[in-house]
């Protein structure tokens, strides 16, 4: 894994050899069939492939393809800043906001380690898609 800032973004990579386990971990399949999951961008968002080779960024929760954005890996290279405060740290807003949860600094916002983030981005996914299936969405 590799995290940091770079400019005013804090992103975190996963190596060649973590990809799949950490998209099977966050249950990339059942929301975004043939994506992988390269990282996470500004902790809100996965950066994914897919099938491809594009990359894109998806909101962590609602992860639907409805909200695919493209997405420019930095160069190879490029370092990313460390920094100390946040590594091993995902920023969890314990109310997401797709579910109306406020969105500023506060009461909101814990941090959470990786498998934590995972179990969480998975269970709020799967309400989503119970929530949207009964009025035909995602």
């Amino acid at each position: 894994m590799n995290e940091g800032w770079q400019d005013d973004q804090y992103l975190i990579f996963f190596s060649d050899d973590e990809v799949q386990l950490v998209s099977d971990r966050y249950g990339i399949a059942a929301t975004l069939p043939g994506f992988q999951i390269l990282g996470l961008c500004g902790w809100d968002d996965f950066i994914v492939r897919d099938a491809h080779g594009s990359v894109f960024t998806v909101p962590t929760v609602p992860c639907v393809a409805q909200a695919l954005a493209p997405f420019s890996l930095p160069a190879r290279g490029v370092t990313l800043t460390s920094d100390e405060r946040f590594l091993g740290k995902v920023k969890w807003y314990v109310k997401p906001i797709a579910f109306g949860g406020d969105p500023g600094p506060g009461e909101n916002v814990t941090w959470v380690d990786h498998d934590q983030h995972a179990k969480l981005v998975r269970w709020w996914n799967d309400q989503y898609r119970s929530l949207t299936q009964g009025r035909g969405g995602a």
